[in-house]
Order: C-alpha cells, then sequence, then structure tokens
C-alpha cells in the first residue's frame, strides 16, 4: 500500500450530503476483485450520461479537478452498503484523502485500509475548505498526517484527529497483508513450534 505522508494537490469539492457507496461505485461494478480499473466507474451516475458520455458539469469531469487528489464532500459520506469497491475506485481515480464533516464507520475503515486518508472536520471549516476547493488549481489545499493538520489556501490550517495505529498504518503504508508480513519471523517461529509439539496436526 502506499504511504501517506504530506500531501498537496487540488481538491474537488463535491457538495452533497449522504453520498453512499452506489453512489460513488454502482453495483454492476462489483463483479471483479481487482483494485485496479475501477476509478473510471467512480461516481458513474454523475460522471456520464444514458449513452456513456461524460456530464459537462459534473466537477471531475472538468479541469483541473480531473486531477484532484483530495475530496471536499458532506456529511455521511460513504454510506450504505460495506462494499470495499468505494475506496477502490476513489483511490484508483487517484483520490489521497477525503475531507467531511462524517463518514460512514464501514467506509472510514475501509479507506483506512486502501491507503485514504479520511478527515473529519467541523462543518464550518469543511465549508472553508470547500470554498478553496471550487477555486480548483489556484487554491491547493495541503494535508500533512504526520502533524494532524489540513492547510487551507492562505495558510489557515485545521487540525484533525486520527487514530494512532491507523495513521501508523497509512504512514508506513501497511494494510492488512502488509501488518502480518510484518509479524512473519514470528508466525514461523510459532508454526516451528507447533509442529515440534504436536507433529501430527
Amino acid at each position: 500500500m502506499k504511504k501517506f505522508e504530506r500531501l498537496t494537490a487540488i481538491a474537488a469539492p463535491l457538495p452533497l450530503i449522504n453520498v453512499d457507496t452506489d453512489m460513488i461505485i454502482p453495483k454492476q461494478y462489483l463483479k471483479t476483485i481487482k483494485r485496479t480499473g475501477l476509478g473510471v466507474a467512480l461516481f458513474d451516475e454523475m460522471r456520464y450520461d444514458a449513452n456513456g458520455d461524460e456530464v459537462p458539469d459534473f466537477v471531475l469531469n472538468k479541469a483541473p479537478w480531473r486531477d484532484a487528489e483530495i475530496l471536499v464532500t458532506g456529511a455521511n459520506f460513504g454510506c450504505g452498503s460495506s462494499r470495499e469497491h468505494a475506496p477502490w475506485a476513489l483511490e484508483d481515480f487517484g483520490i489521497r484523502c477525503v475531507i467531511a464533516p462524517s463518514f460512514a464507520d464501514i467506509f472510514h475503515n475501509n479507506c483506512f485500509k486502501n491507503g485514504i486518508l479520511p478527515v473529519v472536520l467541523p462543518q464550518a471549516q469543511v465549508d472553508a475548505l470547500m470554498k478553496d476547493a471550487e477555486q480548483g488549481g489556484n487554491a491547493r489545499l495541503t494535508v500533512d498526517l504526520e502533524k494532524q493538520v489540513v492547510i487551507g489556501a492562505d495558510g489557515t490550517e485545521y487540525p484533525f484527529e486520527v487514530d494512532p495505529f491507523k495513521k501508523h498504518c497509512l504512514l508506513e503504508g501497511l494494510d492488512d497483508i502488509g501488518l502480518t508480513l510484518g509479524r512473519a519471523k514470528e508466525i514461523e517461529a510459532y508454526e516451528a513450534r507447533v509442529a515440534a509439539e504436536r507433529p501430527w496436526v
């Protein structure tokens, strides 16, 4: 998993509340178990019309937000089903951080497992960052995970809380597999001991 340390990037404004996982990635894309290739289907029903053509007014179809790595959005982002394809689609598109007043719990946890930092800030602060995001490339945001702060276009700092263990995993680029591999020697020693003590198992 790619490490998340400090990110300075274009932020896309998505001023919608209760964006559920079906809006993020519709059910017809859930057949794959690959984490790649889903970025093109991110927000499919908002990005494309019935003919599959881009909707010109949708933010991610417009420059400079096509290159956004940060998403500033409304409360209860990621509600609905627990599909892990939602963070996969965000990450494959290039979104590394989502800033919102609140997140659905399962989606929030899935973000950390897939290298995305979900930042919870008060509504007033999200509103200020939303205005920055609306300025596009003229107002890049910085997200510093080590210092736990979002820096607005005018230099205003917005501190945020994050679970220490999840912070460690993102800083080190460790998903569940990476965490397990980090204990490889201990696992091997345990298996050797068990094999010696109970060779019939």
